[in-house]
């Protein structure tokens, strides 16, 4: 069993990840950070209660995350790709509205949960506000796994740059500048992991979870964004659950170690940098990060479909 801190911005993918991280028996939820990113952190928050509520562990703790990124900038959303409210075409009952803890109960949330994985599948700058308040915050935590960055394939919101780095690159340069032992989980991976309506339609005929009961109205809203913006493809890559996956499943991919930074302006904003030469690794051994490359898709596919049809 693997004890989970989640930070997080639902939106479509966030939020089947959320679904994926619930029903897999061997993830224990500590704790929820909600803030803005795919859409702004009060309905980020009422998507997470939401799916909570569907699927009755309410009990885990919510916290209040971040609400714009450390440039100071207001965040762009795109509701293009995942609907105004975050869920393609739904909205969390009105009855539904998520209660914010603190930020500090993270805190005590890593003291009673001291072999805690982090994982940030939304921008990185609540991650980054917990590593300044807490200058112990690295040392408290087992892993990090953090879904961003690109290398070798052009960005998904700029020719350069993923959505998760671009959205405050201040951040996520300071993160992965700072941390030692985190995994990153770029589009270079993500984009591959590309589920479809069959996909989908297979897990609804093999569960009766509340949660999965809304899965194809959200994924049918996601997949025809992606049919827009990547002509001819045949489903949608979810980007955030194959984080959640290669985490539970680490044999999944192939990584290599190095450091990374991140641009945080001009027209380079947000492009994940490294250094692949060969050899390149032994010049900066310290607070190098994994950097995953490679997917076995049909390995991912299989987990995806087993852990979404098991009932809890």
């Amino acid at each position: 069993m693997k004890n989970i801190l989640l930070f997080t911005d639902p939106g479509i993918d966030d939020s089947i990840a959320i679904m994926y991280a619930l029903l897999h028996p061997e993830i224990n939820i500590v704790g929820i950070v909600s803030g803005y990113g795919n859409i702004d952190k009060e309905q980020a928050t009422n998507n997470v209660a939401y799916l909570l509520d569907l699927a009755n562990q309410t009990s885990i703790p919510l916290i209040g995350g971040a609400t714009r990124s450390c440039t100071g900038k207001y965040p762009i959303y795109y509701p293009e790709i995942h609907g105004k409210d975050g869920l393609g075409p739904l909205q969390p009952p009105d009855t539904i509205k998520g209660k914010l803890l603190n930020f500090s109960e993270i805190f005590k949330i890593i003291e009673n949960h001291p072999d805690t994985i982090v994982v940030d599948v939304g921008r990185n700058t609540s991650l980054a506000t917990a590593l300044i308040l807490d200058e112990n915050f690295e040392k408290k935590i087992k892993e990090f796994y953090i879904m961003g960055g690109a290398y070798f394939v052009p960005g998904n919101v700029t020719k350069l740059a993923e959505a998760n780095f671009h959205g405050d690159p201040v951040a996520s340069n300071f993160v992965l500048g700072y941390l030692e032992n985190v995994t990153t989980i770029p589009l270079n991976v993500t984009n591959n992991a590309v589920i479809t309506t069959e996909h989908i339609q297979m897990i609804k005929k093999q569960s009766n979870n509340p949660l999965i009961s809304i899965l194809d109205d959200v994924f049918d809203f996601y997949f025809k964004a992606y049919q827009e913006l990547v002509p001819g493809i045949n489903g949608a890559p979810l980007h955030d659950v194959v984080t959640l996956s290669i985490l539970m499943n680490p044999d999944f991919g192939n990584f290599i170690k190095r450091k990374v930074k991140v641009q945080t302006c001009g027209e380079e904003k947000g492009q994940s940098l490294a250094d692949f030469r060969v050899g390149s690794e032994q010049k900066e051994k310290n607070q190098q990060t994994k950097i995953y490359l490679t997917l076995d898709y049909q390995a991912f596919v299989n987990d995806f479909i087993k852990i979404m049809t098991n009932e809890g």
